[in-house]
């Protein structure tokens, strides 16, 4: 955190020499974790969550955000039973998959320490009481405190309807450590504990053209690991979202629409005229991948 003005401001790194200030009206907690620097505090957009500087979440806009990310892979499943959750630290994922009707969560995250702190102080995601009961199981929601990429190795024998990647965005300079986690060999590690119908959905990056390359690389995978791949570039917000389904689908958007309205999940911030407007990628995307 840095003064200026009379205020404490958070400096996020948006690209190649650009940040963006945010201030900080109030600091909830702050510390060091075993994998990250964490910050929650009091912004403009209400309670807040960053991690190594990096903005992931917000008061205002986590809604968006989430919905952005888990509604297309409620729509392109063939069924949503039983889902996987990678990072997501807050829990509002997990909530998101149980409200669309899965009876099965597995919920994985190797930073215990931050997950516990937003539960603690972000008002949206789990509660404290929530965290105690999926920690033991208790209800549809489990949540383990590991490593995403071992994890796998301990996927039920029926497979998951989902998989969902939620990270810190990828690192262009490869030093983040949670980059394996974005690499093709992972992302057909995903694949490999699906169901039949079964989708990996991943949080792909930043659709701007000053700040897209992790997200180009991302749909690069994509294409190479799945033969059915949706995108959904969020028009409130400023992430992408990629899905994948191993099996061909002449028109995943159209099956999103039809899916729509019978969705166990029902959307405040996604609807019919989003999906059709949101779903092509951004040209630099499709003609530089």
């Amino acid at each position: 955190m840095i003064e200026l003005d009379g205020h404490r401001w958070i400096k996020e790194p948006m690209g190649a020499d650009l940040q963006r200030l945010w201030r900080v009206d109030d600091v909830l907690w702050e510390g060091d974790t075993p994998y990250q620097h964490v910050v929650i505090a009091r912004t403009a957009q209400g309670v807040s969550l960053f991690c190594d500087d990096d903005r992931q979440s917000t008061e205002f806009s986590q809604l968006v955000y989430h919905e952005a990310m888990m509604v297309p892979a409620f729509l392109l499943a063939a069924q949503v039973e039983r889902v996987l959750i990678i990072g997501s630290s807050e829990g509002v994922a997990s909530q998101m998959a149980v409200a669309a009707g899965a009876t099965r969560v597995d919920h994985v995250d190797i930073d215990e320490l931050c997950v516990r702190k937003c539960a603690e102080h972000l008002p949206y995601g789990y509660t404290p009481e929530e965290l105690a009961a999926a920690e033991k199981g208790e209800g549809p929601v489990t949540l383990h405190f590991a490593d995403g990429w071992s994890f796998l190795d301990t996927a039920p024998p029926e497979g998951y309807d989902i998989v969902v990647v939620d990270l810190p965005d990828e690192r262009a300079d490869d030093d983040g450590q949670h980059n394996r986690l974005y690499g093709l060999e992972f992302i057909q590690r995903c694949q490999s504990v699906l169901s039949a119908g079964g989708v990996v959905a991943f949080q792909g990056g930043c659709p701007t053209v000053w700040r897209n390359e992790t997200l180009i690389r991302a749909y690069n995978r994509f294409q190479s690991a799945f033969e059915t791949v949706a995108y959904f570039g969020s028009d409130e917000h400023e992430w992408a979202f990629l899905f994948g389904r191993v099996e061909p689908i002449d028109d995943p958007i159209n099956l999103m629409l039809e899916a729509l309205p019978s969705s166990a999940y029902e959307p405040e911030t996604i609807d019919d005229a989003s999906l059709i407007g949101a779903t092509v990628p951004p040209i630099s995307v499709r003609n530089q991948s």
